[in-house]
């Protein structure tokens, strides 16, 4: 599907530099982009990020700070400045502090519909001015509902794997011998991410190797933990890399140990690239993977369970071709590229032909607030948006 309409997006991100919610950004603009899409980004200041949307032809791009209490007072002014200069029909504004700083039209003195971009279980607070919510997972769409918000304005909408099939690379420039076991796993360097779980079970699997793509506030300590734990001279700290394509295709077992994951946008690329996956029973891969069809799921936190699954995998050569066959049928049937940024401009084109009805449904939601209620959420919002 491409668009020949004349919808304008305006998509704002303050996310750190790198990160799956981040990634996936850069990923769906570009698609977007190259369905013919009028957009306009914002963006915390990043020369990665600006160079790849240049080259994919997006020329109107905006750098604003996003910082300190005192720069994000400055950037909702500038942002309202940029709304009124480019007049989107649409601002997309992706997780919390993009969504705190976006102000209403009123403000921008510029009529659009807000959107809302959630990657996790957010607090539904910083989102109340929003006019529609994504979430990332149907269970984070479902959630939206549950604590109150109406379900024609939440939706559900896939990530895709942009990460496309690599070559191999030569291991011995990562000082790993050829026959080894390669284990892959990718993210930020944070405690959600269960790492620390991964290396210790790199203990029960002597023969195995590791390589370990990203980089966050805990590399240091994970470095420091894989050699106070014995497995540092099997484990390779790789940074974050833009070769995905690359790493997938090296190794042999792609493992996602988090504690907490809300999709794991890695599952999806790990199906397209056609490894096994072993990942942990965190909400997103609870809901995606289908334990022993097309991925192995353990629990979280459970050294033993993910030593044992990748021995299985090793072992059973059978095993591993059924499950990287059925991933990569439920990867081409949900999470292609052209799939779902096919189902965003259809989402684009429809909110704003139901904007009127929303509005007047909004209206009258909050006609129907005591004068007490109507402080108490406009306290409740200044005070989390730094607004004092």
């Amino acid at each position: 599907m491409t668009t020949d309409s004349k919808i304008r997006v305006m998509q704002v991100i303050a996310g750190a530099s790198f990160g799956g919610a981040e990634t996936f950004f850069n990923d769906l603009v570009v698609a977007l982009q190259e369905m013919g899409l009028d957009q306009v980004v914002v963006t915390r200041p990043n020369p990665e990020r600006i160079k790849l949307l240049q080259a994919a032809g997006i020329t109107n791009i905006e750098t604003l700070p996003f910082g300190t209490p005192w720069r994000d007072r400055q950037t909702r002014k500038k942002l309202a400045k940029l709304i009124q200069q480019y007049k989107p029909d649409i601002v997309q504004s992706w997780m919390t502090r993009a969504t705190i700083l976006c102000p209403d039209s009123k403000r921008a003195k510029h009529d659009f519909v807000h959107v809302g971009w959630m990657g996790g279980y957010y607090n539904l607070s910083y989102f109340q001015k929003c006019h529609h919510l994504i979430g990332v997972t149907f269970d984070i769409a479902r959630s939206l509902i549950r604590q109150g918000w109406p379900q024609n304005r939440g939706h559900y909408f896939r990530t895709f794997a942009a990460v496309q099939p690599g070559k191999k690379l030569n291991r011995q420039d990562y000082n790993t011998p050829d026959d080894a076991p390669l284990l892959f796993a990718l993210g930020r360097m944070h405690a959600k991410k269960g790492f620390d779980t991964l290396l210790m079970s790199l203990r029960l699997l002597p023969d195995a190797y590791l390589w370990l793509a990203g980089d966050g506030p805990l590399m240091a300590s994970l470095q420091k933990f894989a050699r106070d734990i014995g497995v540092a001279d099997r484990v390779r700290f790789l940074g974050w890399r833009s070769d995905r394509g690359d790493l997938f295709a090296t190794a042999d077992i792609c493992v996602v140990p988090s504690r907490f994951e809300p999709f794991g946008t890695v599952v999806v690329e790990a199906w397209a690239n056609r490894i096994p996956l072993v990942a942990t029973m965190a909400a997103g891969p609870s809901a995606t993977v289908r334990h022993e069809v097309d991925g192995m799921l353990v629990p979280i936190d459970d050294i033993d369970a993910i030593a044992q699954a990748v021995r299985r995998l090793l072992k059973d050569g059978h095993l591993r071709e059924r499950l990287v066959a059925n991933a990569y049928v439920h990867y081409l049937s949900d999470f292609t590229q052209s799939a779902v940024a096919d189902s965003y401009l259809q989402f684009y084109q429809d909110i704003i032909e139901l904007q009127p009805q929303i509005l007047q449904e909004m209206a009258e939601a909050e006609q129907q607030l005591t004068r007490g209620e109507k402080w108490r959420k406009r306290l409740n919002w200044l005070l989390r948006a730094g607004c004092w």
